[in-house]
């Protein structure tokens, strides 16, 4: 009984991890669409809400399922409740890059301006967070979680910065205030991705050792 729990628990794991390749990718993908401009990568994007919300519902009720089955304790119980928020988190993660995607749609044809600021720099950042935080949730080795909240404290300033920047050219030129609006917005995206990448690493370290500690 004990082995098919393991196993079962080690599979949900498994999917957890496949949700947050997927969740990443939509975001990463996201952004790219909106640099590019490339609108059928930004409908396939969104395309993809479907297959996220399908994971979302199905590790949900898995986790659930092995609570009420198997009653686990201890570091197992751990486990499922860190998956559970973790669904949480890369749903909400995934949205938000169809969100992105919508606004890549919405801008197009552009032009940009000025390269699209610092978004894609803000992206780099955030989607290592989210990568680091999924590998340590496979390994239990949590060293890469440890400067979390200096990335994270990164990431929001970058945020005020873009926001800084695009008012300036808002007040240069009326025309460059939709554009600057939707760079705000995806920014805004960007640090709740960001905060739930944090949110996770919060969730992992308890998972692995029983500590909880507070990351933002």
């Amino acid at each position: 009984m004990v082995e098919i729990f393991h196993k079962e628990l080690e599979n949900l794991k498994s999917d957890v991890l496949k949700m947050g390749a997927l969740s990443t990718g939509m975001l990463c993908e996201a952004v790219e669409s909106l640099k590019d401009l490339d609108v059928p990568k930004a409908e396939a994007v969104q395309a993809r809400k479907i297959e996220l919300a399908a994971q979302n519902i199905k590790l949900e009720e898995e986790a659930l399922r092995l609570i009420a089955l198997y009653q686990p304790m201890a570091v197992d119980m751990r486990t499922i409740a860190c998956v559970l928020k973790m669904v949480t988190a890369l749903n909400r993660i995934g949205r938000y890059g169809k969100d992105i995607a919508k606004v890549a749609q919405e801008i197009a044809p552009g032009p940009h301006i000025k390269k699209i600021v610092s978004i894609p720099h803000m992206n780099s950042l955030v989607c290592s967070m989210i990568h680091d935080a999924l590998e340590a949730f496979q390994t239990c080795n949590i060293d890469k979680l440890k400067n979390f909240s200096e990335r994270d404290n990164d990431v929001d300033a970058l945020r005020y910065s873009i926001f800084r920047e695009c008012l300036s050219y808002m007040i240069e030129n009326p025309q460059n205030i939709t554009m600057c609006t939707h760079y705000i917005l995806v920014a805004r995206y960007l640090e709740r991705c960001g905060d739930h990448a944090c949110d996770m690493a919060e969730e992992i370290i308890y998972m692995a050792s029983g500590n909880r500690v507070q990351i933002k």
